[in-house]
């Protein structure tokens, strides 16, 4: 599957969180970084989501904000 995003990240699964909608995924990409996403909990179902296995991050963004 061919996609537009550049900004693809391999690493394995850490942290699974699900609640009633939505679900806290923590990847550990490497280099000490953890990349966490918030998913639809069915997303997580669907698609076999568990902690130890490999799976890639995809980052997708028109914005990127930072506050102090």
């Amino acid at each position: 599957m061919k996609i537009s995003a550049r900004n693809v990240f391999s690493g394995q699964v850490v942290e699974v969180k699900t609640g009633a909608v939505a679900a806290k995924v923590k990847v550990d990409i490497g280099g000490g970084n953890v990349v966490t996403s918030m998913v639809l909990a069915n997303s997580v179902d669907d698609l076999g989501i568990e902690v130890g296995e490999e799976i890639n991050v995809v980052i997708k963004s028109t914005e990127v904000m930072l506050s102090k």
